[in-house]
């Protein structure tokens, strides 16, 4: 299954690493290897996770106050922005 990343999302992503990472790059490590681990989960089994807006699907990291929020459809997982 592909796995695309909406700009805003992408962006999101890359700004809370840098976050841990102005802060200890252990989090930074950690942070990153959670967001795989969740893109590896929710690429495996997208519809075990809870429904969130509009059929969006959300995955909760274990260890980090983030959540992945994606949209299947077809063979494409579309991870998309945290809503404002």
């Amino acid at each position: 299954m592909k796995v695309k990343f909406h700009p805003e999302a992408e962006a999101d992503a890359s700004e809370a690493q840098r976050w841990y990472a102005q802060r200890s790059n252990i989090a930074a490590r950690a942070f990153l290897t959670e967001l795989k681990l969740a893109i590896d989960n929710v690429t495996k089994s997208p519809e075990i996770y809870p429904l969130y807006l509009s059929g969006s699907r959300r995955y909760f990291f274990p260890s980090f106050p983030f959540s992945l929020v994606y949209r299947k459809s077809n063979e494409v997982i579309t991870v998309l922005a945290r809503p404002s």
